[in-house]
């Protein structure tokens, strides 16, 4: 299947100067210079991985789904259209508001808004951090992963999974319907909670060093109420994170460390040990319902669940590279 990667997140929140600070002082991306009411972030040699649009306040307004070549995106526009679902050719201007050669643009069955789109614009300049971070991990593996809430996971089932050719890479069938999916190494790119709402529930993005995010969680915990889920590890994609809550309501994982597959090699596989080997304390929850998170890692413990520590990758980034190589 064409898709390779999640390319860009765009937000539409009324919040810009509070996306702004986060953005550069929470997590270390860059504000790149965009008119009116919108804000734009670095993450990397791209020209921009996050958009906040401020016209209004609907949370997630678009997951920009990157593949190859201009004949691998008609390809896909040829088979949505096949199987019913409204395609739009994106124009030259809104293209170069992506700053992308191509796109086109379509919705889930459930309405969520997503693109597809090739040949993206890389910065002229190195990239610059708004806060001292080693880089974010991105290159092959994208920007990051989204995961949303959604009312029933069965009716988009077919449609991630077999029309857009995301790979299963483990789910869970208790309390919720937990899907996670692949489009390259990167564990999941992709996710959805049953949980019986339609939102984000959030993005993540991983940095270069655990030192990263720990001096992020110190620097979260000076914003009273900005913790959402405290510092742990993940069971399935094994990343060492918290969670942050945006101005828009919903979360950002901010991690290190995570698991990078085999795609030829991996099969899908049910999941029962719970979200989080330790940690990850959703401070947002009512005390039944932490208690029972609680009650699944302390039961991993009791059991002796491990994964192996992280045999982290070097950062896959062409301006770093080139300023290694300058020096």
């Amino acid at each position: 299947m064409e898709i390779t990667a999640l390319g860009y997140v765009g937000i539409q929140s009324s919040q810009l100067d509070d996306w702004s600070r986060m953005a550069t002082g929470l997590l270390g991306m860059q504000q790149v210079d965009r008119g009116g009411k919108v804000r734009a972030f670095r993450m990397d040699d791209r020209t921009q991985r996050l958009i906040v649009d401020g016209a209004g306040d609907a949370g997630l307004a678009v997951m920009g789904w990157e593949v190859p070549t201009r004949a691998e995106l008609d390809r896909l526009a040829g088979r949505l259209d096949d199987h019913g679902v409204a395609v739009m050719r994106g124009t030259r201007a809104h293209a170069d508001e992506r700053h992308v050669g191509d796109l086109i643009r379509f919705h889930d069955p459930a309405g969520n808004p997503l693109e597809a789109f090739c040949a993206p614009a890389l910065a002229t300049e190195p990239f610059r951090p708004g806060r001292p971070i080693s880089g974010f991990r991105t290159g092959a593996l994208g920007m990051g992963h989204v995961v949303l809430n959604v009312e029933d996971v069965e009716p988009l089932l077919p449609f991630y999974r077999d029309l857009l050719g995301f790979h299963v890479s483990d789910f869970g069938l208790t309390p919720y319907k937990l899907y996670f999916f692949h489009v390259n190494g990167r564990h999941h790119s992709f996710a959805m909670v049953g949980s019986g709402r339609r939102a984000l529930h959030h993005f993540m993005v991983e940095v270069g060093s655990l030192d990263d995010v720990g001096q992020g969680y110190d620097l979260a915990q000076l914003d009273d109420g900005r913790i959402a889920y405290t510092l742990g590890r993940h069971t399935n994609d094994h990343m060492t994170s918290f969670y942050v809550h945006t101005p828009s309501g919903f979360f950002i994982e901010y991690g290190w460390g995570g698991r990078v597959i085999d795609p030829a090699a991996w099969q899908p596989h049910e999941t029962f040990d719970g979200p989080s080997l330790w940690g990850h304390e959703r401070l947002y929850l009512p005390d039944d319902q932490r208690k029972r998170l609680r009650d699944m890692r302390l039961s991993a413990a009791a059991r002796g669940v491990r994964v192996a520590d992280p045999k982290v990758p070097p950062l896959d980034c062409p301006w770093l590279d080139a300023v290694i190589a300058r020096e």
